[in-house]
Parts: structure tokens; C-alpha cells; sequence
């Protein structure tokens, strides 16, 4: 089956992303078309990247480094909820995208923002930071205006079209994730395995 992340990408205290990662895995639950799970970047305690060597090189050499590619690399797509932080994404997620490479490499990959324009701003900038890690970042986007989505601007509270659009994420994200299986080296070699047994 088709293994989709939510990554969970602020780690604020009183953070508005929860809700939000609550509110995909809690729909996500509902599709029998993938299974979904949820990576919070907070509990992984990822410092400022520290590795040695670059990411691309796949050649770890720190724990903490050692159990995020392990969370990461067993899925075939991710959604990302991120807030919007200066026009760009929490400086914790990018610093965990950072930290890996091999790991993100031809998987597909959604945005569920959140800001005071919905967080559109940070999903665009987002956007070239995940073509370089060759994701495949697909069209539909929930993007989530503090001022429609958020009661007093803290109380989340999704509109029906946050709903649909929502559903829409789903579709795509688990169509490419599927597609895109068959060009991970893993996949080729279970094939070949298979055709030869």
C-alpha cells in the first residue's frame, strides 16, 4: 500500500500547525487508498544541521540523523503542514529537509499552509526547495488564511472548501506517489526479485 507522511513542520510552542496535521491525519483516516501517518519534525530534536558530510553523499554519521532517514524513507509521498514564516517556511522544517537527500528523491510531495495569506507564499518558496530534492510537488494546495480558518486567529476551524480542497490533495498526492514508485531503486529491484523468482 501506498505510504503517505504528514510532516509536521513547526515546532512553536502553541504551535497552529497540530491542529492542522490533526485535522489531514484525521481525514486521511478515512481513504482506504493510502496509509497515512503523521512525522512530527519536533519529536526528532533535529539540531541546526551538523552532519559532517552533504546530505547527497547518504553517509551519516550521527544518530539523530540516523533515526530521521529512517522515518523518512519508508514512504512514498509526503504532505507537508507548514505555517508561514517571513514569506518562507519554519526555519526547523527546512533544516530537517535539509538533513537528508536519497530519502526524498522521486516521491511526491503536497502543502497544507497556513498563514495570514493561507501561507501561499511559503508553499512557492517551498516548491524549489523540493524540485532540488527531486519531489514531484503536485498542483493542489490547502492554503488556510488565518483570518477564514481560524477562530480569533487561534481556534482551527476548516471551511467546506478547505474540506474539498483537502480531498483534492489526497487524489494527487496518492496518484504520484504510486506513479513514482516505479523509478525508486527499491522498487526496481523487488520487481526484479519477483519476475525472477
Amino acid at each position: 500500500m501506498i505510504r503517505i507522511a504528514i510532516v509536521l513542520g513547526s515546532t512553536r510552542p502553541g504551535r497552529l500547525g497540530k491542529p492542522v496535521a490533526d485535522w489531514v491525519q484525521s481525514r486521511a483516516s478515512e481513504r482506504g487508498d493510502a496509509a497515512f501517518e503523521v512525522l512530527d519534525v519536533a519529536d526528532f530534536d533535529l539540531p541546526l544541521l551538523d552532519e559532517p558530510l552533504p546530505p547527497s553523499l547518504g553517509r551519516y554519521s550521527l544518530a539523530h540523523t540516523k533515526a530521521w532517514s529512517e522515518a523518512v524513507d519508508g514512504f512514498d509521498g509526503y504532505i507537508f503542514v507548514t505555517g508561514e514564516y517571513n514569506h518562507s517556511i519554519p526555519g526547523a522544517l527546512k533544516n530537517a529537509v535539509d538533513y537528508l537527500y536519497k530519502e526524498w528523491n522521486n516521491k511526491a510531495a503536497g502543502f497544507v499552509s497556513y498563514g495570514s495569506s493561507g501561507g501561499i507564499r511559503a508553499v512557492e518558496h517551498f516548491r524549489g526547495v523540493a524540485a532540488e530534492l527531486q519531489m514531484a510537488d503536485v498542483r493542489a494546495q490547502v492554503a488556510l488564511p488565518l483570518a477564514t480558518e481560524f477562530v480569533h486567529y487561534r481556534a482551527f476551524v476548516p471551511t467546506e472548501a478547505a474540506e474539498q480542497n483537502l480531498q483534492i490533495l489526497f487524489d494527487q498526492v496518492v496518484a504520484w506517489a504510486g506513479a513514482l514508485k516505479t523509478l525508486r531503486p527499491d522498487h526496481a529491484h523487488r520487481k526484479d526479485d519477483a519476475s525472477a523468482a
